[in-house]
């Protein structure tokens, strides 16, 4: 049989109407750009959102969905990664895993201690410990107006190693790896 130029000879048993080889090809050409699609779009999805494992007791989360890119809002949990401190190497090894904390302040805010509570514009967020668990003195973080780029970040964990102490001080955007949302 001729059709256009070619000769076809139709296996026995199989369809010979042409649509019939066609609509499989259709499909299989079809799933795969489908296929090339999603893996796009999930590759696009990767480079802007993770799932971190928080190890930590500072956050009441064993689990955070990480938005990469974000911008911090008072009450978001940033992720970062710490500054380096010998008190830090001491506490969490040369390499420490990202650090998670809630933005209590701002870029503008005021930042003031009393007795060794904390305040955001005037509102106590966090009170600093005088030591470490593992007996240092631990120095007062920073006070003053949070800087442009920069957030004073807290928990409200009587552990946690956060803004109120100099190690850590404020949490800039270049060190930001984005915001958190609990999920479990």
């Amino acid at each position: 049989m001729s059709r256009g130029g070619w000769v076809w000879f139709p296996m026995p048993g199989a369809d010979s109407r042409p649509h019939a080889r066609i609509m499989p090809r259709l499909a299989l050409w079809g799933g795969l750009g489908a296929a090339t699609l999603a893996l796009s779009t999930l590759g696009t999805f990767a480079r802007t959102h993770a799932l971190m494992i928080n190890a930590s007791p500072s956050l009441p989360y064993w689990a955070i969905w990480l938005e990469r890119g974000a911008a911090p809002r008072r009450g978001d949990i940033v992720l970062f990664d710490p500054p380096a401190s010998p008190l830090l190497v001491k506490h969490f090894g040369e390499q420490p895993q990202p650090f998670g904390k809630r933005v209590s302040g701002l870029p503008g805010d005021r930042i003031a201690t009393r007795d060794r509570t904390f305040f955001v514009n005037g509102k106590a967020v966090a009170t600093a410990k005088t030591h470490s668990r593992l007996g240092e003195p631990l120095a007062l973080g920073p006070t003053g107006t949070v800087p442009p780029g920069c957030y004073f970040v807290t928990t409200a964990h009587k552990d946690g190693f956060d803004s109120r102490y100099a190690a850590i001080g404020w949490i800039c955007r270049t060190r930001i790896l984005g915001t958190g949302r609990p999920i479990l």
